[in-house]
């Protein structure tokens, strides 16, 4: 049974990937880490195959991605330091990262024994284990962590519609955050803890938003034309990085477009290019990625290649 269980969850996750991957083509992923000092950004793995959505290690050694449905981690030379053991959990997406204290880790997955891509949030030692289920409901996605640690936020579809919510980090109740019509997603909490940031369909394009973190006073962060996501505050709360889409997607975050990734300045919301544009999307930076000292952050880019 073990056997055909795991069959069924390659099986699961190598079609999820396919449905973003081109018939007749095969993804190549390259993981690369910025300096903000240099303005570069350094190759450190290539590899012919799909990974995504890198954390960066409490204690800055390593970065962890995810990858056909289990996580590894890389160190920041781009070394492979292996797969972090997730006991039953082996269809981890790229909803993943860890408390500011780096000692938990919240992992967003789906369960073989409910259909059509569900996605529930666990949580577990940092150093892996057995993890814990947190939410009784899907789908919902993991996206961050209050600093001290007590409460997760994520975004979840309830009734149709997909909303911020919040729950303690030993699971219980969850609290609905946003009310407006369209999608919410993505939400992250300021290191300093005074906001929570996301992104919002509200305005009729996709903008970062921030509100209080019992969702009162939500506040445009970004006003152009494009589609931007995942707002990731640095460690000081001054700065974010975002990526945004050159097209507009609308409510969608798709793989295999053409993006960029930039810098919001969070007191006077001014924005500056960071990189020009590239192949990426979803799993390019959905998750908190800045190095602990916020002089760097990690993130992915794609190309596509003929089968052979």
């Amino acid at each position: 049974m073990k056997i055909f269980l795991n069959f069924f969850l390659c099986f699961f996750f190598a079609f999820q990937l396919n449905a973003q991957i081109p018939d007749g083509k095969v993804a190549i992923s390259s993981l690369y880490v910025y300096t903000l000092e240099t303005g570069k950004a350094e190759l450190i793995l290539r590899e012919k195959r799909h990974f995504e959505a890198p954390n960066w290690s409490h204690d800055g050694k390593f970065l962890l991605i995810n990858a056909s449905g289990i996580l590894e981690r890389v160190s920041i030379k781009g070394e492979k330091l292996g797969v972090l053991p997730t006991g039953d959990i082996q269809n981890a997406n790229n909803d993943h990262g860890y408390t500011f204290d780096g000692k938990t880790l919240f992992i967003s997955s789906s369960l073989p024994t409910i259909k059509e891509g569900s996605s529930f949030i666990f949580k577990v030692a940092s150093e892996g284990g057995s993890p814990m289920r947190l939410t009784a409901n899907t789908p919902s996605y993991w996206h961050g962590v209050s600093p001290d640690g007590k409460t997760i936020v994520y975004c979840a579809e309830r009734n149709g519609e997909y909303d911020v919510y919040a729950m303690s980090s030993n699971g219980g109740e969850e609290t609905k955050l946003t009310e407006a019509v369209g999608l919410d997603d993505g939400p992250e909490y300021s290191p300093d803890g005074k906001f929570i940031y996301f992104n919002s369909f509200r305005s009729g394009m996709m903008q970062i938003w921030r509100m209080h973190p019992d969702g009162s006073n939500p506040e445009q962060v970004t006003f152009d034309n494009y589609s931007n996501w995942f707002a990731h505050i640095s460690p000081n709360s001054k700065q974010a990085t975002i990526i945004t889409y050159l097209e507009d997607q609308v409510q969608k975050h798709p793989f295999g477009k053409q993006v960029k990734l930039r810098l919001v300045n969070l007191q006077d919301k001014s924005i500056k290019d960071l990189t020009e544009p590239f192949f990426g999307g979803q799993g390019t930076i959905n998750v908190p990625s800045w190095s602990p000292d916020g002089k760097k952050f990690a993130f992915v880019k794609y190309e596509l290649e003929d089968k052979k």
